[in-house]
């Protein structure tokens, strides 16, 4: 081998790894198995769920759709044997460990809707990310619209 070659080598190896540091810096925040609740026509709103994983402590600020008027990230909580569901401004994505999203705790409502929910449908989701540098990345999401559940809201209040 010459050392021309051998250089050219060299470039080459460099140039892949620092392409692979960029596609590891750009692969900050994941979501997984994005769902929304199917609805009945006229039904105002309904749900989102899917779990998030970042790889570096971040925060979600805010998740956007299309199909609602209002989009609001919520939690659900058990006090004096009542389940409650209020908003909350964000959520904590600790590095490294999957935050999940389900009717029974962290969820996205979207309010409003501006049609039915069809089972099969793809609702598209935007979820804006902050990490602990203070930088933001927006995640764009297709979550299938799955059928009515059975969740129990009658004892919200």
């Amino acid at each position: 081998m010459t050392a021309t070659s051998f250089k050219r080598i060299k470039q080459l190896a460099l140039g892949l790894s620092l392409i692979g540091l960029a596609f590891q810096a750009s692969a900050q925040t994941e979501v997984h198995d994005a769902w929304v609740r199917a609805t009945v026509a006229g039904q105002p709103s309904t749900g989102a769920f899917m779990t998030v994983q970042a790889d570096s402590d971040s925060t979600l600020l805010s998740v956007r759709s299309p199909v609602a008027k209002t989009v609001q990230i919520h939690q659900m909580s058990m006090k004096d044997d009542v389940m409650k569901m209020g908003m909350v401004e964000s959520v904590a994505l600790p590095a490294g460990k999957p935050v999940t999203f389900d009717p029974h705790g962290y969820h996205v409502m979207l309010i409003d809707l501006t049609a039915q929910v069809k089972e099969g449908d793809k609702v598209p989701l935007t979820l804006t990310v902050k990490n602990a540098k203070g930088e933001q990345e927006t995640i764009e999401v297709q979550a299938e619209a799955r059928a009515l559940g059975t969740m129990d809201h009658s004892k919200m209040h």
